[in-house]
């Protein structure tokens, strides 16, 4: 008998263009409810409903219940990665949206891919962790150096707890629209924190852009050059 993964399954989940729109809504790690989701799918509640029964049965979401409310985010960093790397797919063979807005330039600069930067700075910030051998790669590993270690401290990362964590540290992630990867696992989704803590960026409340300010992309680049 054949048990392979049947992904055609989860490709025709995936497929419908209204649940790719919920996926993709996601992708900037908030929790949404069903009407935030039905408003960007632009489908009734009800439709939405629908679509988000399925996704959860199939493991590609998961739901939170507080009070009267249910919130649904992506089920893990697995499913962002496949999400990100059928966005690359989509855009090298055209596969792209009809008047993508004048956020686009934003969102190729900056923006969020589950809970770690993904887009021009974020693959500037991965190249220069590899270059002074912050981080290291073997086939599909990549771990952080002992000189990565102290990079990371001295951005007041807590590395020792982020490697008491069932996570994996350190990921590649390829990116869509630099078609090179950024980092991510719970390193690069500290990096992001703090990035917020320390107030070079802040998150959009409407897309998954990250907003540097001008200071804040100064010292980014600073760090990562």
């Amino acid at each position: 008998m054949d048990d392979s993964p049947d992904i055609a399954a989860i490709a025709g989940l995936i497929g419908d263009r209204a649940r790719a729109s919920i996926l993709m809504e996601l992708m900037a790690g908030r929790a949404l409810t069903a009407t935030e989701l039905a408003r960007a799918a632009q489908v009734s509640k009800q439709t939405a409903s629908s679509h988000l029964s399925k996704l959860v049965g199939a493991a590609l979401i998961a739901v939170e219940r507080q009070g009267r409310h249910r919130y649904f985010r992506l089920a893990g960093p697995d499913v962002a990665a496949v999400l990100e790397n059928l966005s690359g797919l989509a855009h090298r063979t055209g596969a792209t949206q009809v008047s993508p807005g004048p956020v686009d330039p934003a969102l190729r600069k900056a923006r969020i891919c589950y809970d770690h930067l993904a887009g021009d700075l974020g693959v500037l910030a991965f190249d220069s962790m590899k270059q002074h051998a912050f981080l290291r790669a073997s086939g599909q590993e990549l771990w952080l150096t002992e000189a990565g270690r102290r990079f990371c401290r001295g951005m007041e990362i807590d590395v020792e707890s982020l490697e008491k964590r069932r996570r994996p540290m350190c990921l590649p992630c390829l990116d869509w629209s630099v078609r090179r990867h950024h980092l991510a696992g719970a390193l690069g989704a500290a990096i992001l924190s703090r990035c917020y803590a320390v107030g070079w960026a802040r998150p959009s409340r409407s897309t998954r852009v990250v907003h540097f300010s001008a200071q804040g992309e100064r010292s980014f680049r600073a760090r990562f050059k």
